[in-house]
This record gives C-alpha cells, sequence and structure tokens, in this order.
C-alpha cells in the first residue's frame, strides 16, 4: 500500500479513535500521543501487508496501546502528590462525565476497556475477545463487573439545571465570604472536597470529609484572602457537572466542579493543577 493511501485511510478514523483513546484515558493530551503512536504503527503495517478491516485492525492497536498507557498512570497515580482528578472540561464528550471518569478510574485497565468497548463502542463480544487477548466469557464478566461498579456511582436522580445553577452561585458567594451559615446550609452531611495541586500549587493533600470540616475549610480561606474582592467565576459545566473557573490569587485559574444530591452539595471537585488547566487560560476571567 502506499504511503499517501496509507495517510487517507488512518485519517479517516482519527476522529473515533481519539475519541476512543479519551474515554480510555481520561485524558485528550495522553489520547493524541496514543493515537500518534497508531498512526506511527499503522504505516509500517500498511507498507508491508494489505489489512482487510482497517477500523477494527486500528481500534485493537489503539485499545492496547491505551492498555500500556494504562496500566503506567496507574503506578503514577498511586505516587501522586495528593487527591488525582481528571483534566477539566468545559465541553465534554456528551457521555463522559466527571461522575462517569472517576467511576471508570476505579476499574481495572482490562475492565475499563471491555466496558467502554462494548457499552459505549458497540464492540461484539467475538472482536473484544481478540483485542483484549481473552475468552468471550471472560470478556462479558469484565463488562458486566465494570457495568456493575459504573451503575452503582451514577447519580440516582437528575439535577435541574436552575437547582444546579442557583447552587452553584450560592456557593460561590458564601465561600467567598465566609458564611458558615450558609456553607452548612448548602454542604449535605457527608459531603467531601477533593482538591488536584498536583504538587505544583498549594492545595489539600487528602480529602476533606463532613459537612462541618469542608464549610470551616472555606471559612478558613475567606479570612486568609481578607476584604479583597473575589474573582468573578465563568459559570460553566465542568465536565458535566454543575460549576465553574475563577481567577486566583496566583494569577492561574482553578476549577470547582460541584456533584449535587436531594438539593444539596455531596462532593466538591476543585482542580488547581496548571498542567491539567491549560484551556482554561484563555477564558474571559476577571478580578
Amino acid at each position: 500500500m502506499s504511503t499517501a493511501r496509507a495517510a487517507a485511510q488512518f485519517e479517516a478514523h482519527r476522529p473515533f479513535l481519539k475519541r476512543l483513546a479519551a474515554r480510555l484515558l481520561g485524558s485528550r493530551a495522553d489520547a493524541d500521543d496514543v493515537v500518534q503512536d497508531a498512526y506511527l504503527r499503522w504505516h509500517r503495517v500498511a507498507a508491508a501487508q494489505t489489512v482487510e478491516t482497517p477500523r477494527a485492525y486500528l481500534v485493537r492497536i489503539v485499545t492496547r496501546l491505551c492498555l500500556d498507557r494504562m496500566r503506567a498512570l496507574r503506578r503514577q497515580r498511586l505516587a501522586y502528590n495528593g487527591p488525582w482528578l481528571p483534566e477539566p472540561e468545559l465541553e465534554p464528550e456528551q457521555d463522559l462525565t466527571l461522575t462517569l471518569l472517576l467511576a471508570l478510574e476505579r476499574l481495572s485497565p482490562l475492565e475499563r476497556a471491555a466496558f467502554l468497548l462494548h457499552d459505549v463502542f458497540g464492540t461484539p463480544f467475538a472482536d473484544l475477545a481478540v483485542t483484549l487477548k481473552r475468552s468471550e466469557m471472560a470478556c462479558r464478566q469484565l463488562a458486566a463487573r465494570a457495568r456493575a461498579h459504573i451503575q452503582a456511582a451514577q447519580p440516582r436522580y437528575p439535577v435541574d439545571a436552575r437547582e444546579a445553577e442557583a447552587i452553584t452561585e450560592a456557593f460561590f458567594k458564601a465561600s467567598h465570604l465566609g458564611d458558615m451559615a450558609a456553607l452548612t446550609q448548602l454542604l449535605a452531611p457527608d459531603s467531601v472536597l477533593l482538591a488536584d495541586g498536583g504538587g505544583v500549587r498549594l492545595s489539600v493533600r487528602n480529602p476533606i470529609l463532613g459537612r462541618d470540616k469542608v464549610a470551616r475549610f472555606f471559612a478558613g480561606l475567606a479570612r486568609k484572602r481578607g476584604p479583597s474582592a473575589p474573582t468573578r467565576p465563568h459559570l460553566s459545566p465542568i465536565n458535566g457537572l454543575p460549576g465553574y473557573v475563577t481567577l486566583e490569587s496566583d494569577g492561574l485559574p482553578q476549577s470547582t466542579a460541584f456533584k449535587i444530591e436531594n438539593g444539596q452539595i455531596a462532593a466538591i471537585y476543585i482542580v488547581r493543577n496548571p498542567h491539567k488547566l491549560r484551556m482554561m487560560k484563555f477564558l474571559p476571567l476577571s478580578r
């Protein structure tokens, strides 16, 4: 096969392969690296032989590269400085919510691949068995275990968009004023705060658990900040959850997302790691 033809075949499938890799890895940057690696491998294979079903072959290459990358990432995240959270996105793929991303992180690489390839992308178990080098029965069991974990992690009740926006704005105001009464009313009794600074920016290294502790944390931040005007937020869903982006005192952006259940905030996800906020730097934020 000519180089030009091989390139044209790959480019026809590149958008799909990037979506697949992004879901498998939870990172667009890592997905781009994997797809580029797959492109180089495809050229070597296409130059030596004819591939009857390029799409299936490319899915196999990308999936196996992602499995290798996922195993390496799991080792890296064990040594990560503080809680690890997915990269925040203002316009994620429709089904790629933060809740789903966090649930996927708790799966093994094979479970994650089996679930996404079969349940999301519709790959038959026979093809999945070839890709994962497992029996069809083993692939069915992997997908079933993953499905059960993900269903258990999904919100039980949908959140009304207007209610979510009102709660988000109220929390922004209460947290910057240090209003303990308002914070306590907004937070669920068993609420949790996770903040990802990546060891690069100042952040809490361990989850903060419980309404009182979370409220006191934000009230304490407000006291330290003093009477300075709060940053103006860019209100927008973060990976499908209600949230906002702010410009912080160090001149860098920060994303804050909320899991809302029964009219209260059940979880707060803050990303401060600048390596995960590169695209946020171009938002129209002001002090």
